[in-house]
């Protein structure tokens, strides 16, 4: 005897284990690749925050 209720909560947990494992696939990414990823997005910030011409207060008049 087959209980239909355990079949489809068993199917369906078998539909989403294949669905995660896609997304997982697709979509994710490793701790140390976020990790490089937000290190990199730092130094490039930092980089154009050293060539900046002059920082402006928010008091100071534009000029020109």
């Amino acid at each position: 005897m087959v209980n239909l209720h355990r079949a489809r909560k068993a199917q369906a947990r078998r539909a989403a284990e294949v669905k995660a494992e896609e997304n997982r696939v697709r979509f994710g990414r490793t701790k140390a690749e976020r990790e490089r990823q937000a290190d990199e997005l730092e130094r490039q910030k930092r980089h154009l925050e050293g060539h900046a011409l002059t920082e402006r207060d928010e008091h100071e008049k534009p000029r020109g």
